[in-house]
């Protein structure tokens, strides 16, 4: 099967998973070239994205759209999606059982597509893969798992609240195509310490 008939035929077990949280909303699966190099995962559907069903549609994504063509790519050369695939109630955070009972399909959808890179949006799309690290010290900065390169950055929704947020955004942005092409900015750096390193192990055991 190619990678679009195994993404729709996961989008399909989701739709009839009636065990996961959230079946209020409408489900936003995620969208773009399935044959991407760089996916971004936000951390969930707000409410244009509940009402499109599509992610990053809101004045976020507009923001998302724009950056991606500052560096002289396009939307459709990329994938996005969110850890969680429904949006919560009032656009509140998402919460832990939330997260856990959308990941297994989140890994599945990674696995999928087997991007280059990973680019977290906002913190809990980076704790999500970074347990321990910390959004505005480790955005920008490379780290590896597993063999995936995982570039956590600022969430666009937070850039419009602030400037100088934006600018670091911007920043952080314009390292993307070099860490791909792997021209530059490929250092990796030290994951954050753990609180244990069992802790370490079975987070990155459900994750790829």
């Amino acid at each position: 099967m190619s990678k679009i008939q195994l993404l729709r035929e996961l989008e399909k077990k989701i739709i009839a998973d009636t065990s996961l949280p959230l079946r209020e909303s409408n489900l936003v699966f995620g969208e773009g070239n399935v044959d991407c190099s760089v996916t971004f995962v936000g951390e969930g559907p707000g409410f244009y994205e509940d009402r499109l069903m599509r992610p990053f549609v809101g004045r976020a994504g507009k923001l998302l759209d724009e950056l991606i063509r500052s560096i002289g790519w396009k939307r459709e050369d990329v994938y996005i999606t969110n850890i969680i695939k429904r949006r919560p109630p009032d656009n509140r955070d998402p919460l832990p059982e939330e997260i856990a009972a959308y990941s297994p399909y989140l890994t599945h959808q990674i696995e999928i597509i087997n991007p280059q890179v990973i680019a977290p949006l906002g913190r809990f799309s980076m704790n999500y893969f970074l347990p321990e690290a910390k959004i505005m010290r480790d955005q920008g900065n490379v780290f590896r798992i597993d063999g995936r390169i995982i570039v956590p950055l600022i969430h666009p929704a937070a850039a419009l609240r602030s400037t100088g947020v934006l600018e670091m955004l911007k920043r952080s942005f314009k390292k993307l195509p070099d860490i791909v092409s792997g021209k530059s900015g490929t250092e990796e750096s030290k994951i954050p310490p753990a609180r244990a390193a069992e802790e370490k192990s079975k987070k990155q055991a459900r994750l790829f």
